[in-house]
């Protein structure tokens, strides 16, 4: 093990490199080009052997991605923003043949008024897409979800693609301390891969058909099995995470002072690490606030979710990204799996196109969730952050 200070972007291209892809398809976009920049450096410098493919769009990178895989060989692709978009199409494939493609997007807006910066309003919407999606907290995560990711995905009680989302911005051009494991210490986390059904001119066969009534419904309903199944396989994954590496990120989502909390946050991405400094000043003043982090959009943990809640007096949801409905996805998800319980619930978007999401801001959430634990709730949703009035 080496110890690095790299950005996120670069975290990730370590952690590609050390599971040994065969196959990269790349096409430039802010702000993920520093991945494929340093794979191909790697490549050149005879680093790391694996065929790294220009392609002539992000359409064509996940194309090039799916056929890849199903010719039986590890893959691995990065993308953001309008280039996840203009994938949108060949995205609906890799799941539903059943391909362990990784794809790290690093977050970044979308759409007119678009800009560089960070919201999730890029990803959220592919949640739908049958891909599992998570999302990470810092740079060291970053890495380590790349290893993990390939482990989860290629096992045989999943076998489907995994999007990894990092804060634009935030993380990709921003160092912090990685350790990058030895080569030899991922060889033994992480079989080689083992594909199944791989296409072979030698044995022809037909992937992906134009399918009739009579078959479409059992192969949707098996990659939702596929989906509910992948739970279970992200949770051993990383306890064997943690043994081969002393690192636990609590699987689908990680709990912070949540034992006796009574008012909590659920957040995600970058906007955990300063939620959980004013859960810590919180404490510090005798109130009991907690924090969860969601890791995995997809598999969605409603079950799980609301096992950690049960004991709370109210919850509040941020979300980096709106759905043009009054609420954010996020929201949209947490209060659909938590209506058994009729837990006070608020929405809390801030953060969007890049704006700083600040310690002031956040302990301003935090006051809004307390006072829900009171009985009152002035409104589901509140924009911090935002100039001029909310109405």
């Amino acid at each position: 093990m080496v110890t690095k200070v790299i950005s996120a972007d670069h975290a990730v291209a370590w952690g590609a490199r050390l599971c040994r892809p065969e196959v990269i398809p790349a096409f430039p976009i802010t702000p993920q080009t520093l991945i494929m920049e340093l794979l191909s450096e790697f490549i050149n410098d005879g680093e790391f052997d694996a065929d790294f493919i220009p392609a002539e769009s992000e359409h064509s990178v996940m194309s090039i991605a799916v056929g890849a895989s199903a010719g039986g060989v590890r893959t691995f692709t990065a993308t953001s923003s309008q280039g996840l978009a203009l994938m949108h199409e060949m995205l609906y494939a890799a799941p539903q043949i059943r391909l362990p493609i990784i794809m790290v997007n690093v977050n970044r807006s979308l759409g007119a008024a678009s800009g560089i910066w960070l919201e999730h309003n890029d990803s959220m919407p592919e949640r739908e897409s049958g891909w599992i999606q998570v999302y990470v907290e810092d740079n060291q995560e970053a890495l380590d979800m790349v290893l993990q990711g390939y482990r989860i995905a290629e096992d045989e009680r999943v076998r489907m693609p995994i999007m990894i989302c990092l804060d634009g911005f935030v993380l990709s051009h921003t160092v912090e301390r990685v350790e990058v494991p030895d080569q030899s210490e991922v060889d033994r986390f992480l079989p080689k891969f083992m594909p199944i059904n791989a296409l072979d001119p030698s044995d022809p066969r037909m992937i992906n058909p134009l399918v009739p009534p009579e078959y479409a419904m059992e192969m949707r309903y098996q990659l939702d099995r596929a989906m509910d199944s992948s739970r279970k396989v992200i949770s051993e994954v990383d306890e064997a995470f943690a043994l081969s590496f002393g690192r636990r990120y609590g699987g689908l989502f990680d709990m912070y002072e949540m034992e006796d909390a009574e008012f909590a946050l659920l957040s995600l991405g970058t906007a955990t690490t300063t939620a959980r400094g004013v859960v810590d000043e919180l404490r510090s003043q005798g109130k009991k606030a907690g924090l969860i982090k969601m890791r995995f959009m997809r598999p969605f943990p409603e079950k799980e979710l609301l096992q950690a809640v049960k004991n709370l007096k109210a919850l509040g949801v941020f979300d980096r990204s709106v759905g043009f409905n009054s609420f954010g996805p996020v929201f949209t998800e947490v209060r659909g799996a938590l209506s058994p319980l009729r837990l006070p619930l608020t929405d809390h978007i801030a953060g969007l196109g890049g704006r700083d999401l600040t310690l002031e801001e956040m302990r301003s959430i935090f006051a809004r969730i307390e006072e829900s634990a009171s009985g009152k709730i002035e409104r589901d949703v509140y924009w911090h952050g935002l100039r001029g009035e909310q109405k």
